[in-house]
C-alpha cells in the first residue's frame, strides 16, 4: 500500500490562489498544523518552498507574526520537505531536492512507508494532477472575491473528477472541502 499525497489549497470565491488574499485566521492555521502533522513529509515546487521558508522558517523576527501563528510555524518548520525543482542546487531548511522523471520520484517517495505526503501550491499540483498521483484534494474556500490573481489548475489538459468526503466550515465563513479522486 502506498502513502496518499494530499493536496490543500486556499482560494478565494472567485478562484483566487494568492496568498496574500487570504483572510488570516486561527481556526484555519490550527486545522493546517493539524494536517501538516499527519503526514511524513511536505512535498513543495520551488516557489512553494521559497514563499514557506521565508514566512515560516524559525526563528521569526520579533512580533513579526501573531502568537497564535506560532504553533504552524513550529510544525512546518520540524517537518521533512522534499523540493521539485530544476534550478535550485541546493536546499536547507530540513529539504532535500528530487530531481528527475516527477511521476517516477514521487512515485517512489509515495511507496515509502508512512502516513502520508502532504503538498500545495499551484505549479507542482497541476503536474501532479496530470499524472494522477494526488490521492486526496482540500479546498479551503474564503468568503472573498479579488477579481484578480492565479487561480487553480490552470492548463489542467484533463478532467479530475472528484468526490465530496469531508466538509468542515469555519467561524471565519471559510469552508473546507475535502474530496478524492473517483475511480
Amino acid at each position: 500500500m502506498t502513502r496518499p499525497l494530499r493536496y490543500s489549497i486556499n482560494v478565494t470565491l472567485d478562484g483566487c490562489c494568492d496568498h496574500r488574499a487570504m483572510i488570516p485566521d486561527e481556526e484555519l492555521h490550527r486545522r493546517a498544523a493539524e494536517s501538516i502533522r499527519r503526514a511524513d513529509a511536505l512535498l513543495f515546487g520551488r516557489v512553494t518552498y521559497q514563499m514557506m521558508e521565508a514566512g515560516w522558517r524559525h526563528p521569526a523576527p520579533p512580533g513579526s507574526r501573531p502568537e497564535w501563528m506560532e504553533p504552524f510555524a513550529r510544525t512546518i518548520d520540524a517537518k521533512k520537505k522534499y523540493v521539485v525543482s530544476s534550478t535550485l542546487d541546493r536546499v536547507d531548511w530540513n529539504a532535500e531536492l528530487v530531481r528527475g522523471d516527477l511521476g517516477d520520484e514521487v512515485q517512489k517517495l509515495k511507496e515509502e512507508p508512512g502516513e502520508g505526503l502532504f503538498t500545495g501550491g499551484l505549479t507542482l499540483p497541476l503536474a501532479l494532477a496530470e499524472l494522477g498521483l494526488i490521492d486526496e484534494y482540500e479546498f479551503v474556500v474564503h468568503p472573498r472575491i479579488v477579481g484578480h490573481g492565479p487561480t487553480l489548475f490552470a492548463g489542467l489538459s484533463k478532467l479530475v473528477d472528484l468526490k465530496l468526503v469531508d466538509r468542515i466550515e469555519y467561524g471565519s465563513g471559510a469552508v473546507a472541502m475535502r474530496y478524492v479522486p473517483r475511480g
